[in-house]
């Protein structure tokens, strides 16, 4: 890539560029760093240590080559859509699989966003969720709100979670597939 196309996306002259040239782009850039001693990657290290952000929580997180509506992709995962389904048309680029638990009890605000990986416009899927109050409740106080959440293992979908899933207008699906499963559909989206 020409150091004026670089320059075109940083001064707008182009359209924002694809999730396949930012990622050129920063493999462009660790190399650099690599190649200088890797100062700028352990830095990066030592932020994640100090923040304490628990990666752990994060099953499973992938961008998408092309969009796919919500309602494609919980047919792709055996989910049900049971909130806002007139948004079932709705696009997404991505998704992130969450061990709601984890998430929920450790992280504080900011490491919640860092959930959304490029984009919010993903399927955030919160495992092993009894109710769902809970992963609503944290998108409802976050500023960031995804385009799909899917509560995954619950009986029952609790009212004050669909009810935020409408404030919010969000579609809320749910599944109640083996998370082994479930993590192997998913890694089969998206190209």
């Amino acid at each position: 890539m020409s150091p004026s196309v670089i320059s075109d996306y940083e001064g707008g002259r182009r359209a924002s560029p694809g999730i396949n040239i930012i990622k050129k782009i920063i493999k462009g850039l660790l190399k650099i760093d690599e190649k200088k001693g890797g100062n700028k990657i352990k830095n990066y290290g030592k932020i994640i240590e100090k923040t304490g952000f628990n990666f752990d929580a994060i099953l499973d997180i992938k961008e998408y080559k092309t969009q796919i509506n919500c309602e494609e992709f919980c047919n792709e995962i055996n989910a049900n859509i049971v909130g806002n389904r007139e948004l079932k048309n709705t696009k997404i680029n991505g998704h992130t699989a969450i061990d709601s638990l984890k998430a929920i009890t450790e992280f504080s605000e900011g490491e919640f966003e860092q959930l959304y990986g490029w984009s919010t416009e993903r399927a955030l899927i919160f495992t092993q969720v009894t109710t769902g109050k809970s992963p609503m409740v944290a998108i409802r106080v976050t500023n960031l709100k995804p385009k799909l959440v899917i509560l995954h293992g619950l009986n029952e979908v609790s009212p004050v979670a669909k009810k935020i899933a409408n404030i919010e207008n969000v579609p809320l699906a749910t599944t109640k597939r083996d998370i082994k499963e479930l993590l192997n559909d998913l890694s089969r989206i998206g190209g």
